[in-house]
């Protein structure tokens, strides 16, 4: 019964999906606000089954791993309401640093940039997942094994903690009162996914944006009285939008820049593990140089009386 959470999950979440696109496709059209196109939606189911196929492929694997380190568990801890909130607790903290580590090296980065690539936002947004994060993901989940939580539990929680996050996928929910000091929001994920400086690598959490708040990536959307509108996608478009190219066109530029004769070894580590825009001469910027940049630009029209 265990084993089939999961299924009945899927099962039940599908009809909530099916409602919330077409309300949201509804609303975009009465408004007349193109929302979504067939190309970008085509991507997003597209890369939502290819993470599923290597969910499915790793996930014998990653169930076996995490019940060896769950032989070594520290804690007996009984099925109650304080089980399955502690678990939720702590399969939302390991996921904010899987999702900060895709933002801070950009080996990770490689994999996880095409949920970012879309520039539109909206539902099917969610469903656009890092096809090869399943081969590593679940290491972040081993001290929840350590800690005494069954690994089939961690991958439930894990699953659940993704509804939400599919959720906050939309343009047409306003900020949420209460709601924004504790729970990821609308809010606070089209932050995540705007591609303006000063909302980079912002707001990495699932569920909880507590998170941020006590790691210091939060930031909350600006009205347009105070800065710029969101701009979704990357920093740099893409050249093309073939599927392929997506999934893997940050491999490809990773592969140029350890491939140039003119730079040391380890300048190409740094091309490897480094953060996401850096580069050994200045022509490409991090998102922290393109923050302190547009901060002295902002200082410079705008200066202090």
């Amino acid at each position: 019964m265990q084993a089939l959470r999961e299924q009945m999950l899927i099962l039940y979440c599908t009809p909530l999906y099916v409602f919330i696109i077409g309300a949201e496709l509804l609303v975009s059209h009465l408004q007349g606000i193109k929302s979504y196109s067939w190309k970008d939606t085509f991507h997003n189911f597209c890369l939502s089954l290819l993470t599923g196929a290597t969910d499915l492929l790793m996930r014998g694997v990653s169930l076996v791993i995490l019940m060896f380190f769950f032989s070594f568990h520290l804690f007996e801890l009984t099925h109650s309401i304080w089980y399955w909130i502690s678990l939720l607790l702590v399969v939302d903290m390991m996921h904010y640093w899987l999702h900060r580590l895709g933002h801070m090296c950009r080996f990770f980065w490689a994999v996880h940039v095409n949920h970012h690539t879309s520039t539109h936002f909206n539902f099917t947004v969610g469903f656009r997942s890092g096809v090869l994060e399943p081969f590593y993901s679940f290491v972040f989940f081993i001290p929840a094994a350590l800690i005494g939580y069954a690994p089939i539990d961690i991958f439930f929680m894990y699953s659940l903690c993704q509804v939400w996050a599919i959720l906050t996928h939309t343009e047409k929910v306003r900020k949420l009162g209460w709601l924004e000091y504790v729970f990821v929001t609308p809010s606070h994920h089209r932050v995540h996914h705007a591609s303006n400086p000063l909302y980079l690598d912002k707001n990495m959490g699932t569920v909880f944006i507590i998170w941020d708040k006590l790691f210091g990536t939060f930031q909350a959307e600006l009205p347009a009285d105070q800065y710029q509108p969101i701009r979704y996608g990357t920093t740099t478009a893409l050249e093309n939008d073939r599927l392929t190219h997506v999934i893997f066109h940050e491999w490809k530029n990773i592969w140029k820049d350890l491939r140039r004769s003119d730079i040391s070894w380890k300048h190409k580590v740094r091309y490897l593990f480094g953060p996401p825009g850096w580069s050994h001469n200045g022509e490409r910027k991090t998102s922290v140089e393109m923050r302190r940049i547009e901060a002295a630009s902002l200082k410079k029209t705008n200066p202090l009386p």
